[in-house]
């Protein structure tokens, strides 16, 4: 008796449909939430009342492929700097919206300091610190009378380390008297969901489109967010945003975000992202920026940069060559992209393979649009180069490396500058 064998179904991210906006600054509009592609973005670590320092960080984190970045606005002085960090940015070509972060007083300072209102691109609020007892809807009012005014859209961003103390005190008392009260778990949950969802209808009710506001509910606990974020995107059709707060540093930081974002963008929730990553000392902000590009990319979502195949080593590959080369190219390509988008359209789908031994070498290097089979322990000291699954020629001697990166460059305008060409 034979067994049929169905197919094994391709893994494909979820589809959620969610409110579509646009975040405009000058001649760039970016689309978000709908059918727009999951967007990345980021956040400066200067003071922003230092204009030119700002500047120069927030273009670093656009070059490094960031489409959003937000900069914190917690004085009239940084307010007043504002128009001039965008001045600056577009005297250096770079179009990338500002998001400005507003906790406490953002009210006055949007009010106060209308040249901030009119220069950002998006205004984040957080409603939990936007002011206490009557205050509070008046203030939070404030915020959105200066969005509509300016016609820009906001991000309801709601963080369980600042969460509206009189809304989880009332929804605590609710539970008490429940027949089964809920753990405080699920009381924080539900708090941080209503406080973001509230908040959006109250601005729906002062006028604004619900394709104008995005939310975020942003915990530290990886199934926390998870648990936050699904039960979120059952209750509304906002756009959101994704990221887990006060990831940490370094490998935990990192394992961290991409643990929590990529379940969810697998279901499809998440219209843009934030690798909340804390810096090592000395390390460039722009590391977030590249750990949340490399999850979308991973999963299919996105592609931003050629990708690089290396093995990790094993006893067969006591030499450290094919490290040596695989970082040497992978960091090749990462610096050129800035020109190459721009030069070779389509680049970003370049595969490169660097291999380290005859196992896996070959093949994984046909796989490649370009790859390279180093030799291993024993293996006789040659190289094999594949080229669009052909073995193209053997590479010989102590300039393997540079001559391997020669190839690469050769392929690259040899395939994609035709199309430069065509479109010239």
């Amino acid at each position: 008796m034979s067994t049929i064998v169905q197919p094994i179904a391709v893994a494909l991210p979820k589809a959620r449909r969610s409110l579509q906006s646009s975040v405009v600054w000058g001649p760039r509009t970016v689309t978000v939430g709908g059918d727009a592609p999951v967007r990345v973005q980021s956040m400066t670590n200067t003071d922003t009342e230092d204009a030119i320092g700002t500047a120069i960080q927030v273009k670093e984190l656009a070059i490094a492929g960031s489409e959003l970045v937000r900069i914190t606005v917690n004085t009239p002085e940084a307010a007043q700097a504002v128009p001039y960090i965008r001045e600056q940015l577009d005297k250096m070509g770079i179009d990338v919206p500002l998001i400005g972060d507003f906790h406490y007083n953002g009210h006055r300072l949007l009010t106060d300091v209308p040249a901030c209102a009119e220069a950002l691109s998006k205004y984040r609020i957080n409603p939990g610190n936007v002011g206490k007892g009557d205050k509070r809807d008046k203030q939070f009012g404030q915020m959105i009378d200066a969005a509509m005014k300016w016609n820009k859209p906001v991000r309801i961003g709601v963080n369980w380390g600042s969460l509206d103390q009189e809304l989880l005190a009332s929804l605590m008392d609710t539970n008490s008297q429940r027949v089964e009260p809920w753990d405080a778990k699920q009381v924080m949950y539900e708090a941080l969901i209503t406080s973001a969802i509230e908040s959006a209808k109250r601005a729906e009710q002062m006028g604004m489109r619900g394709e104008q506001i995005m939310l975020s509910c942003k915990v530290s606990g990886v199934q926390d967010l998870i648990s936050v974020y699904r039960e979120l995107a059952k209750r509304c059709d906002y756009a959101l945003h994704l990221g887990l707060t006060e990831a940490g540093m370094g490998t935990k930081g990192t394992v961290a975000s991409t643990a929590a974002l990529a379940v969810l963008l697998q279901e499809g929730i998440g219209d843009t992202i934030r690798v909340s990553l804390t810096p090592a000392p000395g390390e460039s902000r722009t590391q977030e920026v590249v750990i949340a590009s490399e999850i979308l990319q991973s999963l299919g979502l996105r592609i931003f940069v050629p990708s690089v195949t290396a093995c990790p080593g094993c006893g067969r590959t006591t030499s450290d060559t094919f490290q040596h080369l695989a970082k040497q190219i992978d960091d090749f390509l990462r610096m050129q992209m800035p020109v190459w988008r721009k030069k070779y359209p389509g680049v970003e789908n370049l595969k490169v393979a660097v291999m380290g031994c005859i196992v896996n070498g070959p093949g994984e290097s046909k796989h490649a649009d370009i790859g390279i089979s180093l030799p291993g322990t024993g293996e006789a000291p040659a190289a094999p180069v594949f080229i669009d699954g052909e073995k193209a020629l053997t590479l010989r001697g102590e300039n393997i490396a540079t001559e391997f990166q020669s190839l690469v460059e050769n392929y690259i305008e040899k395939r994609f500058g035709q199309t430069e060409a065509a479109n010239a």
